[in-house]
């Protein structure tokens, strides 16, 4: 029988908590704002007390009304995402009162004004394009400034680029070509871009000219500069004619630059189906998997512009492996390399396949001579930031003579000074049980390293980051901002001028303008959500509860509906994502667009819980490496200890209905959880899951696994953590879901689930959905199947019949 609520007295000390939210004493006036009383969980009568509820079209349009990117639209004055410009300025784009407006500010001297009038932007633009559009909700979200900042750019239409002079507001379009592409990386200075074609790397002036070819023997497949490699939308990239930035990086003074040559010849291909009529298209891509015997690999070349000459820096070809958390480079930086102080000296990370070893390195650029500074190596896997997609924690300074350098050794993520002659280690910069979490800047003047870091502050949540200053001799260090919350940090690029947006998970954002002492200049804005409010929506519950061995804390959010009707049991669904690169919560802001969508599902009569398990990043090295060689633990055991201690904390939580749902690693685990423990998880949702790493791509499984040992009973070391070889344990409710041409995680790693079910006769639900590739877990259509698959399985009511979710708006 379902459990009923024993008594009233949770829901009432939960709504107390929330209306006696304070920030700790000693933070400044600008602390972040509880928020308002509304907020917390209502104790309501909207639902019947006893039987299974009935969920109508008017419930799920009250949820509809809170995913994220309905609920997003409700919040006025939102965190500022600065885009910094020269001059010390930076704009953004702001949901204010009056709709959608691109701010501009100055940051020497605070002053803040919009960067163009919207009423005669949307007049002029409705005339040329001969379309109406509302000066509140202009048909852009992101723009270029041109013409040092009297003009913009903007994408009106895939491929159709528009001009507009916003000092005489005229306008000029389309335009199919950009005034300034991706794929084409300007110099410092301005005079020249770099780009590759057919895997050479070309040069040219900004003002016009003949190109120059710096490179004529690459290939597609063993090419400069190339982009379009590696995981995780090789497919996608070609389908959608996706400008890519090459993989160059000019030197400070534009006198050189450095490129990779990647060699993927002899990786193995992997093949897609795009559906088409009347016959589908084969797609075909690079794809190293685990144990295969050629993997991608690349060489540094360096190229003087003046010369029109390279050098091959004289390393061994490298292993295309990641430094930090995900894919070697990022759309703004090349990660893993760095110039000096001058276009002389480079300085690069090597990596080696199985993600034991790191080593710096330094290269002559005239003559392409590279010497090892360190080397730094571990039992599992070395990185230089453990945040998901970070820029590597470490920098060149001192004319070239030290390295600050970012390292796990003793169980925390610290920062050391090396120096960059002998690899000594000269002294430490900071230590302690606390992590750094990014370098930001470093003064080289007055010798101080800014970064942010998790877990210094006793009494707070280990989570959260806040911005410090550290001397370089070790000798201090200094928090520059106290309140408490989670601080998401942007320095201006000369190190000036610092952008702070900090709120918490049920606290309002605050975003200010300070100096690199931390000192405020102005508050740029803080957020009004009056209008989500009066939609239903209510804060998350933040909790901390132990996880399986009941010693280590776990950090968590339980979602609820604004209604909670007493006597009433309530099912359990667990949102997952299992790391290791990120948890299930994410950041630690305040946010509507959550995970899973997990507020809008709440709504719909389920409690649902996002918890960080043990192997997930943000604490220390011990906690991140919780279950490495053994992914098919997924953090599993510490959820079911959470759900067990949040249904004796909430006795309205029903045990025998927990249900659980994912996407991509979210995907492996939910049915890794219906398989591995069916006598806890009833129904699961699983959408893209990479259910055996053998099929996902190498750098996956080779960091987190270990590299594949055979076994002599023809199995090997990732056999264990496979979905397939526990498909006969389905007990409860399961569908599957995937895209046809997803190029990340492959289809046929649901396929074999599929087959192994089939074999083992056991009932389930798919989902197949053409030509998706990875990232369908937010399509509407997903979204109400899944809410669909947990009203019916685990609520045990009839959804209603053809209920459509509207798109977001573009």
């Amino acid at each position: 029988m379902p459990r009923r609520a024993k008594s009233r007295r949770s829901f009432a000390h939960v709504g107390r908590q929330l209306l006696l939210l304070m920030l700790s004493s000693g933070a400044s006036m600008l602390d972040v704002a509880p928020l308002p009383a509304q907020a917390a969980a209502s104790v309501g009568a909207a639902m019947s007390g006893r039987g299974a509820p009935q969920v109508s079209a008017s419930d799920y349009a009250r949820a509809e009304a809170l995913v994220g990117w309905n609920a997003r639209e409700l919040v006025v004055d939102d965190a500022v995402a600065p885009r910094w410009i020269p001059g010390n300025r930076f704009w953004y784009r702001n949901r204010g009162v009056r709709g959608y407006e691109f701010l501009l500010v100055d940051a020497t001297t605070g002053a803040k004004r919009p960067l163009f009038d919207n009423a005669r932007l949307a007049a002029e633009l409705s005339q040329r394009a001969d379309t109406a559009y509302e000066p509140s909700n202009l048909p852009f979200r992101d723009i270029t400034l041109t013409d040092d900042g009297r003009a913009i750019q903007f994408e009106l239409a895939k491929k159709k680029f528009w001009s507009c002079d916003i000092v005489a507001y005229t306008c000029a379009g389309p335009d199919s070509v950009p005034q300034r592409k991706v794929s084409e990386v300007r110099s410092p200075d301005g005079k020249w871009v770099a780009y590759e074609r057919g895997g050479n790397l070309f040069v040219r002036g900004v003002g016009g000219g003949a190109e120059t070819a710096l490179t004529t023997d690459g290939t597609p497949d063993n090419g400069y500069a190339v982009a379009n490699v590696g995981c995780c939308q090789q497919v996608t990239n070609v389908r959608n004619k996706t400008e890519l930035r090459p993989y160059v990086l000019w030197s400070p003074d534009s006198k050189r630059l450095v490129t990779h040559k990647w060699d993927q010849r002899n990786v193995r291909l992997m093949h897609l189906l795009e559906t088409k009529n009347p016959a589908p298209v084969l797609h075909s891509y690079r794809y190293a998997l685990p144990g295969d015997s050629v993997i991608p690999t690349f060489e540094y070349h360096v190229f003087d512009i003046d010369a029109k000459k390279g050098v091959r820096v004289n390393t061994p070809a490298i292993d295309a492996v990641n430094t930090s958390c995900c894919w070697l480079g990022t759309d703004t930086t090349w990660k893993d390399v760095r110039w000096g102080s001058n276009s002389s000296e480079l300085f690069f990370t090597a990596g080696k396949r199985g993600f034991h070893e790191l080593t710096l390195m330094a290269a002559d650029t005239r003559t392409g001579t590279a010497r090892p500074i360190l080397k730094e190596s571990g039992k599992t896997y070395v990185e230089t930031n453990q945040n998901s997609g970070g820029i590597p924690n470490w920098r060149p300074l001192n004319g070239n003579r030290e390295i600050v350098w970012w390292s796990e050794r003793d169980g925390w993520g610290h920062l050391y000074l090396v120096d960059a002659s002998s690899g000594a280690i000269k002294n430490r910069i900071t230590s302690g049980d606390w992590m750094v979490s990014d370098l930001l800047w470093i003064d080289d003047v007055q010798r101080y390293a800014y970064f942010t870091a998790r877990g210094r502050e006793p009494g707070r949540d280990p989570y959260y980051r806040f911005l410090y200053r550290a001397r370089l001799d070790g000798t201090s260090v200094t928090l520059l901002t106290p309140e408490n919350a989670d601080h998401n940090v942007s320095f201006s690029p000369d190190g000036k001028h610092v952008v702070d947006a900090f709120s918490r998970s049920d606290t309002l954002p605050v975003s200010v303008l300070r100096l690199p002492t931390g000192a405020i200049v102005r508050e740029l804005q803080r957020a009004d959500i009056a209008r989500l409010l009066a939609s239903g929506w209510t804060a998350p519950l933040a909790f901390t509860l132990k996880g399986r061995d009941a010693q280590t804390e776990l950090r968590g959010l339980l979602f609820r509906p604004t209604h909670v009707v007493p006597g009433r049991s309530y099912p359990i669904i667990d949102y997952i994502y299992p790391g290791p690169q990120v948890g299930s919560i994410g950041g630690r802001q305040f946010t509507v667009n959550v995970g899973g969508n997990a507020r809008a599902l709440a709504e719909l009569g389920f409690y649902v819980v996002q918890v960080d398990a043990m192997g997930t990043p943000g604490r220390s090295k011990a906690f991140h490496d919780a279950y490495y060689g053994n992914m098919t633990d997924n953090g599993i055991p510490d959820h079911i200890a959470v759900i067990k201690q949040l249904a004796a904390r909430y006795p309205e939580i029903d045990l025998d209905r927990v249900g659980i749902f994912g996407h991509s690693g979210g995907g492996f685990a939910s049915t890794d959880a219906i398989l591995s423990f069916p006598e806890f998880f009833k129904v699961a949702v699983s959408s893209a899951g990479n259910h055996d790493q053998r099929s996902y791509d190498f750098t996956w499984g080779e960091k987190y696994q270990g590299l594949m040992r055979k076994f002599s009973d023809s199995t090997d070391s990732f056999d264990s953590q496979s979905n397939w070889r526990k498909a006969r344990n389905l007990r409860g409710k399961l569908m599957l879901a995937y895209g046809t041409l997803d190029d990340n995680v492959h289809p046929v790693a649901t396929q074999l689930v599929i087959d192994e079910l089939i074999k083992a006769n056991k009932d389930f639900d798919l989902l197949v959905l053409p030509n998706r590739n990875h990232g369908f877990a937010a399509e509407p259509y997903m979204v109400r199947r899944t809410w669909d698959y947990f009203v019916r399985n685990l609520l045990g009511a009839t959804p209603p019949d053809g209920y459509v979710l509207k798109s977001p708006s573009p």
